[in-house]
């Protein structure tokens, strides 16, 4: 492969700054199981090319899924022109210097690979856990799903650059519902398909696996005859798989560059966050410490260069309360003048890279789970999203779990159904007053992270500890 993209690019016949040629090969395998019936075995295969090029400080793309020579110098040609073209109007004018010289390799960790056991073998491991969610005749649907997914880059330019990264990743989900009369209610593993990791096939069979699923059908039963959430400002408690979407939607969106910059404002919106916050904001509490983290062994958006062949680092994002730099690559750092990071990522070969976080954590403090408990006289803990609303400009959200624990005089009581809570992102982060240690860390991952047009769906991952937040406003309602 390094043979023909090398002589492709040192071949194309343009008069360009720099050239960057990217290929992506990539292979995802789907398999869902409800009511313990095999609903989808499905397999899919992409391979393509994006060509990139500077001219005249402007950028270009193009992309092709033939890697013919023929194809790839039209793609470079078409890429060039609109390049060319847009030169004419360039906001910011780019340099060769934000594409340096990279060589380097990235492969995810793994024990078993995707192909060691059969698409049978998968579905009867569906079927069974669909049948182990069935506790009686009130659960009236179960679901399971197994989704894999092994992705090949290359990435060559007219500089030098050669970067091989190679990411296999698995994800698995399953859930119940209940219902009893008039109520209806839900429980997951973890919420709105949260476990993705990279690696391979031990990550579907852990130990805990049939305990998980126990759990969770247990669960979904206990919901039907809990209380409902009462209205209520206290103190809010909040599970790792949880935290994954409050970190997601109310630090990953606002502090991505090219949103402040206003380019995903017809879109996906814009954010509360301006550029002259860096480096002086008090996002939230002086307990809070977020990092941007591709380099974690296992979390789902590793990986060892982005899309733009610039190295991954981790790079505090938020340090002690204070906002430190923003979700942006080499090129909105340039057109913004702040600090960012290494997230150019493009979901496939047929698009470009734009500003995404990959794996936003909330580093963990020092209090272990029993003791933030009994220091709460009164609370609500809540686990698993089921519900979220958050708008255009990352400032107003509201957010419903599946299940919740009343806290009462330092001990977990009463399970409640459909808790939701709300607040504004400044205030709900002013408001953080513990921070759960090492033992209550816990990453999550999810593949649906939407964002640019057109349409770009990318792999993100979560960690964080247990949080409590004070005086949030809490209240109920399906």
């Amino acid at each position: 492969m390094w043979k023909e993209l090398t002589t492709a690019i040192n071949n194309f016949n343009i008069d360009a700054d720099w050239i960057g040629l990217r290929v992506v090969k990539e292979t995802t395998n789907m398999y869902y199981v409800r009511d313990a019936l095999p609903q989808t075995n499905g397999k899919s295969l992409t391979m393509g090319a994006m060509i990139e090029v500077m001219v005249n400080g402007c950028l270009g793309y193009s992309a092709t899924n033939s890697l013919d020579i023929h194809s790839l110098q039209n793609a470079a040609e078409i890429a060039y022109k609109q390049a060319l073209a847009a030169s004419k109007f360039w906001i910011y004018p780019f340099t060769e210097n934000q594409r340096p010289k990279i060589v380097g390799e990235y492969n995810s960790p793994f024990l078993e690979t995707l192909e060691s056991i059969s698409a049978g073998e998968i579905n009867d491991l569906l079927i069974k856990i669909c049948q182990h969610l069935k506790l009686n005749d009130k659960i009236i649907q179960t679901t399971a799903r197994i989704t894999t997914n092994h992705k090949e880059t290359w990435f060559v330019s007219s500089n030098g650059s050669e970067i091989y990264q190679r990411i296999l990743a698995i994800g698995n989900h399953f859930g119940a519902i209940a219902q009893d009369g008039k109520i209806t209610q839900q429980r997951t593993n973890n919420g709105q398909e949260a476990n993705y990791y990279q690696g391979g096939l031990e990550l579907i069979k852990p130990d805990k696996l049939w305990h998980q699923v126990e759990k969770v059908g247990e669960q979904v039963l206990e919901l039907l005859t809990a209380e409902e959430c009462p209205d209520i400002s206290t103190n809010l408690v909040l599970a790792p798989d949880q935290m994954m979407l409050q970190i997601h939607e109310s630090i990953g969106h606002p502090l991505e560059i090219d949103r402040i910059l206003g380019d995903e404002r017809n879109y996906a919106g814009g954010s509360f966050v301006k550029l002259e916050d860096f480096g002086k904001l008090q996002y939230g509490s002086s307990l809070m410490n977020i990092t941007f983290d591709p380099t974690i062994e296992g979390e789902f958006a590793s990986y060892g260069f982005d899309d733009n062949g610039i190295k991954a680092t981790r790079e505090y994002i938020i340090k002690d309360g204070i906002l430190q730099r923003g979700l942006g690559s080499v090129d909105s750092q340039k057109r913004a003048g702040i600090p960012g990071v290494s997230c150019a990522r493009a979901c496939s070969w047929n698009r470009p890279p734009i500003d995404r976080m990959a794996n936003l954590n909330l580093e963990p403090g020092t209090a272990n789970f029993d003791d933030i408990i009994a220091g709460i006289e009164h609370g609500i803990y809540m686990e698993s999203n089921r519900s979220w609303s958050i708008d255009d400009q990352r400032y107003k959200f509201q957010f419903g779990c599946e299940y919740a624990k009343l806290i009462e005089n330092g001990k977990l009581t009463k399970t409640l159904r459909n808790p939701n809570y709300r607040a504004t992102t400044p205030q709900f982060w002013h408001s953080l007053i513990e921070v759960g240690n090492d033992a209550s860390w816990e990453m999550y991952g999810t593949p649906y992270c939407g964002k640019g047009e057109p349409n770009q769906a990318i792999f993100v991952g979560h960690g964080s500890p247990v949080c409590v937040f004070a005086n949030v406003e809490v209240f109920g309602g399906g």
